[in-house]
């Protein structure tokens, strides 16, 4: 990979291990939709006049249903999730059940029959992630924070599904033609919420700036970078970014938000990326094209 490739590879690995931080800091003080609608609103009116420059948003437009499906299963629902699964656990804890998307996808592909060739180490590979998550979770969560697991879960089950639906029906479709539409539905979408769930209390100057970061840095500037990336070094290299995402977040987690390094991340942490690797080797998964843009 050349020396621009490497720029941009841990440029992305470092971004998007970062939204679980900023979205635990924000919804200390937002509701998860409002946090949702102002980052996707802000992401959304960024990313469109580069959209509308590259002339990538009229031939997504032909496109609408299927950019509407995938907005609600990539974003609208996902995004919601995460935040209510940050209220409830440490974003260290939520970074890794996320990680988990490559291992349910793969399933996925299994079930849906796009991908014939899940057997061997790569069903070890499920086995050995679904083990880490289940030792994350019964190390580290207690009471209610099941609640929060199960929302996290369901972020995972949308992260999963969303680039099967670009890989089946939109996979011709200028990529940041259909980012942008999706994120700008989700704005319409949220928009009521975020005027009857606007907070009445003082909000944190560090919600706001989180909220910014969300929508400029881990949005609309990631899914600009990831792009660069894809054509610059193809889209197996990528995926390697899913692996890496979850340790910025751990690190983030422990050093800046001061969250315990506890036995289920110890034991869990290293399961999920080694389950992840073996049950999505792009070598002989031809899945591997879905899944090279990283979540958060």
């Amino acid at each position: 990979m050349s020396r621009r490739g490497w720029s941009l590879f841990i440029a992305l690995a470092l971004i998007w291990g970062t939204p679980y931080l900023f979205i635990r800091v924000a919804v200390d003080y937002l509701e998860p939709s409002v946090l949702v609608g102002l980052r996707v609103a802000l992401a959304g009116l960024l990313l469109l006049p580069i959209t509308l420059l590259r002339r990538q948003l009229i031939p997504a437009l032909r496109y609408w249903r299927w950019i509407v499906l995938f907005a609600f299963v990539e974003i609208t629902i996902p995004f919601l999730m995460l935040g209510y699964a940050e209220q409830r656990l440490t974003s260290s804890t939520t970074a890794l059940v996320i990680a988990a998307v490559p291992i349910v996808a793969a399933v996925i592909a299994r079930v849906l029959g796009l991908d014939p060739m899940l057997k061997g180490m790569r069903v070890v590979g499920l086995m050995v992630g679904v083990s880490g998550v289940a030792l994350l979770v019964g190390l580290d969560v207690q009471g209610s924070q099941y609640l929060g697991v199960g929302a996290a879960l369901i972020t995972v089950t949308g992260y999963a599904f969303g680039p099967i639906i670009i890989a089946m029906r939109l996979s011709n479709v200028p990529s940041l033609g259909v980012i942008t539409l999706a994120l700008l539905i989700n704005s319409v979408v949220y928009a009521p919420f975020v005027w009857l769930q606007w907070p009445s209390e003082p909000v944190a100057v560090s919600a706001w700036w989180s909220v910014i970061a969300l929508g400029v840095l881990c949005t609309a500037i990631a899914f600009v970078l990831l792009f660069a990336l894809i054509a610059e070094a193809g889209p197996a290299r990528t995926t390697v970014i899913t692996f890496i995402n979850p340790a910025v977040a751990v690190l983030l987690g422990v050093v800046i938000l001061s969250e315990p390094i506890t036995f289920g991340l110890i034991i869990g942490f290293p399961l999920v990326i080694l389950g992840s690797y073996l049950a999505t080797r792009p070598d002989k998964n031809p899945m591997a094209s879905l899944e090279d843009a990283p979540h958060g």
